[in-house]
């Protein structure tokens, strides 16, 4: 168990919070503020108890470039109405604007540094830039899950510069709920994993069957199974280097007595836009042509619906389709219906995941949204994620 923010005496000190504001930004506002809003649970405990606190974030992926296209001003403006109070917004993460922009603030008072990925020392977790933020701070507190699984100088590298450092609320919590599916769940445990590809999922796929009853395949990562089993797959997505690890992944699960369900009929369409024409299909139908297939079917939505309602714990990472098109979303909308309907143990990952329990109006009835899709990814598939890692364990007297 990883000490937490509640065990830090934090009054008269200047603490920094690592938090992932890494949001989409729309004609300069911020598009989506579901992430900001997961870190104010921590930031209020954090000025409740009297400290200074200073934010740190990436956004996007500037390359260690300054591009102004990236700045965290729109978030600090965001964050200061969801706040209802002012949030300093320093220029630079480190250097003299930083320095100052703390320097001048008070007690109780909030301070967001501009993106972190602007300067190449972040990613390359460099000690001098990890000492550079240290120098801000008398303690550390990481609440950035959905970046707890890179190796970065604001997740690890800070760790050794400063006396202390813990867990946030929501870091704390996605690790109470993610290691409640690696401990001892409640059974049936049904995970329903989509998307693109295999590649991205094969470690989670096999760490999964050593744990799970039943295992539900959807998106286009269903077609690189079809490929194996000699399926007709048009012009879908498929990774024709990973067809054996997918022959490898299936009697992995038969051998273990894992029920691995693959779709039986697909909608398919000539092109990828609303408006194009599509037909639903047998997954085994030759008349899939030159077509690709886009979502699971209405006979795949409703025997992965059956098998969900009778989970006791249920896992969901990616989309059945390409749900952001209405043609091919039903597929998608029935599996966030069917989890959100399940009564069981509910936990999802990944941005689409979280998007299509959104555009289904379900989100509330989930049990636990995951804010890091790769981190929640890399934590099921039995990684060790080195911000987590990095931070120290809870001693018990």
């Amino acid at each position: 168990m990883k000490k937490t923010i509640r065990d830090l005496d934090l009054a008269g000190k200047r603490v920094l919070i690592r938090v992932d504001f890494n949001v989409p930004i729309v004609d300069g506002d911020v598009g989506d503020d579901t992430r900001i809003r997961a870190s104010l649970p921590t930031i209020r405990y954090a000025l409740e108890h009297g400290a200074l606190v200073t934010l740190a974030s990436h956004l996007g992926r500037p390359k260690g470039q300054h591009k102004p296209e990236l700045t965290l001003a729109p978030v600090a403006s965001r964050l200061s109405r969801l706040l209802d109070r002012p949030v300093r917004f320093a220029p630079d993460c480190v250097g003299d604007p930083a320095l100052e922009a703390v320097s001048s603030a008070a007690f109780g008072d909030i301070v967001l540094l501009e993106n972190l990925r602007f300067h190449p020392g972040e990613e390359a977790n460099d000690p001098t830039f990890s000492r550079q933020l240290a120098s801000l701070a008398d303690c550390y507190v990481n609440d950035a899950f959905g970046a707890a699984h890179r190796a970065h100088a604001s997740t690890v590298g800070i760790v050794a510069f400063l006396e202390s450092a813990a867990a946030g609320l929501l870091m704390s919590e996605e690790l109470q709920h993610l290691g409640a599916l690696l401990g001892k769940p409640e059974r049936p445990f049904v995970a329903i994993l989509g998307g693109s590809k295999v590649s991205g999922k094969l470690e989670v796929l096999e760490n999964l069957l050593e744990r799970v009853d039943t295992l539900l395949v959807g998106g286009a990562m269903a077609y690189t199974f079809f490929k194996a089993r000699n399926y007709p797959t048009g012009t879908s997505l498929v990774e024709s280097d990973l067809v054996d690890a997918t022959l490898r992944i299936e009697k992995i699960a038969h051998d273990r007595g894992v029920g691995l369900e693959l779709p039986t009929d697909h909608v398919v369409a000539d092109r990828l836009e609303g408006g194009a024409d599509f037909e639903t299909l047998d997954v085994t139908d030759e008349a899939i042509g030159g077509r690709m297939g886009l979502d699971i079917g209405p006979r795949t939505s409703a025997r992965y619906a059956d098998m969900i309602s009778r989970g006791r714990t249920v896992v969901w990472n990616g989309p059945m389709g390409v749900f952001e098109i209405d043609e091919f979303a039903h597929g998608t909308l029935s599996v966030a219906n069917a989890v959100a309907s399940s009564g069981a143990m509910t936990v999802i990952g990944g941005g689409d995941s979280i998007a299509a329990v959104n555009k289904a109006g379900v989100a509330n009835r989930i049990t636990h949204v995951s804010t890091g899709g790769g981190a929640s990814l890399e934590f099921l598939g039995g990684r060790t994620l080195p911000g987590v890692a990095a931070l120290p364990d809870l001693t018990v007297t």
